[in-house]
């Protein structure tokens, strides 16, 4: 399985990471730097999967969600939170705003890829995997 994946990641490290993660498991990879960038890419450019940080700068993470949600014209794919947050209630917060999952930071690498391709394999309206 291949698929089309957003990463929208301020943290140059972190988002390495995850690209180098998903690639070598024979995902495309594209990159945005803040949350303004990440709904521009996701509304012009055709993705199977949004991952997400919460904090980012010009637009934060629930901002960037609101916004693809708004769009009539988005493709609904599945979009994941992934936050350093480790607050009691964080995950419930995060699904209840409307993202499809929720993953902690720091990531683990053992598991990552296998968490994502759940959401890239499950049947979501409008999804596709490639």
């Amino acid at each position: 399985m291949s698929a089309r994946i957003l990463i929208i990641e301020d943290d140059f490290p972190s988002s390495a990471l995850v690209r180098y993660m998903l690639e070598a498991a024979g995902h495309t990879i594209i990159a945005a730097g803040d949350g303004a960038q990440g709904v521009n890419i996701a509304l012009t450019q055709p993705v199977d999967l949004v991952i997400c940080d919460l904090q980012l700068p010009k637009m934060d993470g629930y901002a960037v969600l609101a916004r693809l949600l708004s769009e009539r014209e988005w493709r609904r794919v599945p979009v994941i939170a992934v936050t350093a947050s480790s607050m009691t209630g964080a995950r419930e917060g995060v699904l209840a705003a409307g993202f499809d999952g929720y993953i902690s930071k720091p990531i683990e690498p053992d598991t990552f890829v296998a968490q994502v391709n759940e959401f890239l394999l499950a049947d979501r309206p409008g999804s596709s995997t490639a």
